[in-house]
């Protein structure tokens, strides 16, 4: 199936139906007054993220979405029937945000999240509500409400703990292969990924996180170069980013320092908040090095490339070697990361939690 993750909508919610003029009219009864009813109310669209999708394809053939309007009302007191919601089914990840304004309507991050995009119309009222004591037979009503229409935008950010950053054939489908039971496309020319690809790593039986690769960035790629920043997005939510740099490229021309520094700018030159996220250095492809060169080499990249305190690794994504020591500590920080995240949330919920009776009683 192809990986679609952006898409342009238009969803118009459904009219609601109008009121009705009508007066009782039976036998024995020749003054029945009104009976006009009131207007169903329009259909509302929602959306809903479903764990089973994986991309925003279904939206690429489709672009408009109506719910159905609501009935008209009719005479003895007969209400319109409400028009049938229309619910659409997204891929877990998928931020909504109006095509104008750019603002987010919504974020759904989570299976089964709901969330109401386009409201239905209101029916229209029927002449029985505007009966008075001086008005015996009225014969007004209201037409039903429009329905909500808006055009919006679909963007699928993945949800992944760590994300893999570099360049075109850095490794980083092969370091995938190597950690996890994803099998991305791996070959010896560049921009061999194409769309993103997420793998989960089993650490040990009680623990995992998700890794995501996304196709290669190269030095211009703000500017429109390669495949741009297209694909940054599903970097977003990651906690974790792992940056890796080819040790031994083909090209003699190349300068791996040069070509990490070149991928950090256009980060940030996409998202300062994104830029500004934990990133390890991964120097990859260390095989490659004939062996009485490989310690020089390894820490002459280290202290040019390594950013503060931040750990780096010397792996080799095709043999394993080295990768084992990377998932075990990339592991251990996820947790020391899920443990702060907690305590805050805890520390919070304290803060608004109500006094008890005891707490305000006068001290003996």
């Amino acid at each position: 199936m192809k990986f679609i993750d952006e898409a342009l909508i238009e969803i118009v919610a459904g009219d609601g139906g109008n009121g009705a003029v009508a007066f009782r009219r039976e036998k024995y009864v020749p003054r029945g007054g009104p009976s006009g009813g009131d207007g169903g109310r329009g259909g509302h669209i929602y959306c809903v993220a479903d764990r089973n999708l994986n991309t925003l394809i279904d939206f690429r053939y489709q672009r408009i979405f109506r719910a159905r309007r609501g009935e008209d009302g009719r005479g003895a007191d007969c209400y319109g029937r409400a028009g049938d919601d229309l619910t659409l089914r997204v891929p877990v990840g998928t931020v909504i945000s109006d095509a104008e304004s750019g603002s987010v309507v919504a974020d759904l991050d989570a299976d089964g999240k709901k969330v109401m995009i386009g409201r239905g119309g209101r029916g229209g009222l029927g002449n029985l509500h505007f009966k008075s004591s001086t008005n015996r037979a009225p014969r007004q009503s209201t037409p039903g409400e429009k329905g909500e229409r808006h055009d919006l935008r679909l963007e699928l950010k993945l949800l992944a703990d760590v994300g893999l950053l570099g360049l075109p054939n850095a490794g980083k489908s092969t370091l995938i292969r190597s950690i996890s039971a994803a099998r991305p496309k791996v070959a010896d020319y560049p921009f061999t990924t194409l769309q993103p690809n997420l793998g989960v790593v089993r650490v040990d039986m009680d623990r995992s996180f998700v890794v995501a690769d996304i196709p290669g960035l190269i030095a211009g790629a703000a500017d429109g170069a390669g495949l741009g920043h297209q694909f940054l997005r599903h970097l977003q939510r990651t906690r974790l980013l792992l940056h890796l740099v080819d040790v031994a490229p083909p090209d003699p021309d190349a300068d791996p320092v040069r070509d990490a520094h070149a991928i950090v700018r256009e980060l940030a030159r996409y998202d300062a908040t994104l830029a500004a996220k934990p990133r390890w250095l991964v120097l990859n492809k260390v095989d490659l090095i004939p062996p009485d060169e490989r310690e020089a080499r390894i820490a002459a990249l280290t202290r040019a490339l390594a950013s503060g305190d931040a750990p780096s690794f010397a792996v080799s994504a095709i043999s394993g070697a080295g990768c084992r020591e990377l998932v075990e500590q990339v592991a251990s920080f996820l947790e020391r990361q899920r443990q702060v995240a907690l305590a805050a949330r805890d520390a919070e919920a304290g803060e608004h939690e109500p006094l008890s009776a005891g707490d305000h009683a006068p001290r003996a």
